[in-house]
């Protein structure tokens, strides 16, 4: 026996499991949205303040007299109308109607939150083009809750100064709807995908690689 043969053999160390570049992209996505969602609470009355012009002026113009003003409280959007709220109520008294603009502007801290997690140039850029689409679809959002509001929740005597047609009221019942499940959601994720297909095609050749290595590995 030679004396190599009596020199015990160190173990070899466990090979470094790979890790998924998505799942990694994912956990920092995570990591960063608290914060963000903390910035977009205590800045929201900046960040909805063109959303509401946009409001005030959409509804002017579309509606006639029907909205004198949009008002902006906290994080709140008040529309007052030149509805009465009752035939027993005194004659200056006028229906308002509050939106919780929140509802529909989440979007964009978790769109933040995408574009810091994948580390791109331009980001602060790409956040600003982000902005400035989403912010027609929180106005979507807040003018469809306030037209719900005085075509259903505010009562028949409101309805029916509103004077809005059956299919009026089906197609204000669609936007609400769309501007609350959907719209919140989508829009940031296909702004964020449409400005960050380099980093997708990469993070599809990432994996890709990965998937390679594993198979090698399995083989052996």
């Amino acid at each position: 026996m030679s004396p190599e043969d009596k020199i015990p053999q160190e173990p070899e160390a466990p090979k470094k499991r790979n890790r998924s570049p998505l799942l990694r992209f994912v956990l920092i996505t995570f990591a960063w949205l608290p914060l963000m969602f903390a910035i977009w609470y205590f800045a929201a009355p900046i960040l909805i303040f063109p959303a509401k012009l946009l409001a005030q002026a959409f509804t002017q113009t579309a509606f006639d007299d029907l909205v004198r003003q949009v008002l902006m409280e906290s994080r709140d959007l008040v529309f007052v109308t030149s509805l009465r709220p009752g035939e027993a109520m005194p004659n200056n008294a006028v229906v308002s109607v509050e939106v919780n603009a929140l509802l529909y502007s989440f979007g964009l801290p978790m769109l933040a939150a995408l574009i810091l997690a994948a580390r791109e140039k331009g980001g602060w850029k790409k956040l600003l083009i982000g902005y400035l689409v989403i912010v027609p679809f929180i106005t979507w959002g807040v003018t469809a809750d306030f037209l719900k509001n005085i075509n259903f929740s505010a009562g028949p005597f409101v309805a029916s100064q509103v004077g809005f047609s059956a299919l009026q009221r089906e197609f204000v019942a669609f936007a609400y709807q769309f501007g609350t499940l959907i719209l919140p959601t989508v829009i940031p994720a296909i702004v964020w995908v449409l400005t960050h297909r380099n980093f997708l095609e990469r993070l599809r050749g990432q994996m890709g690689a990965l998937d390679k290595e594993k198979a090698g590995d399995q083989r052996i």
